[in-house]
């Protein structure tokens, strides 16, 4: 977790009541303004959630609890291989314009292209219109992973 700064304002809210607080909507599935009154307002707290996503806190934790899960299963910290897969799904146009024809499943609506490793960690996710071609969904998929996955090879290499 970001170490507070020393010099700044001291903190009004403990982190871990903001964790919590973060769990219970991803949990619960509730949006943060339905927050319950026991936990910060809700405002904080999706502050805080924002600012940990924005400075790339939730990635960085994501990847070392990946690594530990792997040792804890006698694995090399850092994956060599991984599988790729993509799923189409129907979407609304009110959920925005990024909407598209993926012909070969015929639905209208949004891809995902996930990628894992052969343990079934999850290594990267991307989103965008079902009308993209799964060859350019993947290397949009691997193209930013360039450099962090050491042992990781794309095909490319």
């Amino acid at each position: 977790m970001p170490v507070p700064d020393p010099e700044g304002r001291p903190l009004e809210i403990e982190r871990r009541e903001v964790l919590n607080a973060i769990f219970y909507v991803l949990k619960s599935g509730c949006p943060w303004r339905f927050l319950p009154h026991d936990f910060p307002k809700w405002e904080t707290v999706y502050s805080y959630f924002r600012d940990w996503k924005q400075d790339g806190t939730w990635e960085r934790i994501h990847t070392e609890l990946r690594k530990k899960m792997r040792i804890a299963i006698d694995r090399d910290p850092d994956p060599s291989a991984g599988i790729v897969d993509s799923q189409s799904v129907k979407t609304s146009s009110v959920r925005g314009d990024e909407r598209g024809y993926d012909a070969g499943k015929k639905v209208l609506g949004r891809k995902r292209h996930l990628l894992v490793d052969t343990q079934g960690f999850l290594l990267a996710v991307k989103g965008h219109t079902a009308a993209l071609l799964d060859r350019d969904g993947v290397k949009m998929l691997l193209d930013p992973l360039v450099g962090k996955l050491p042992r990781f090879h794309n095909g490319r290499n």
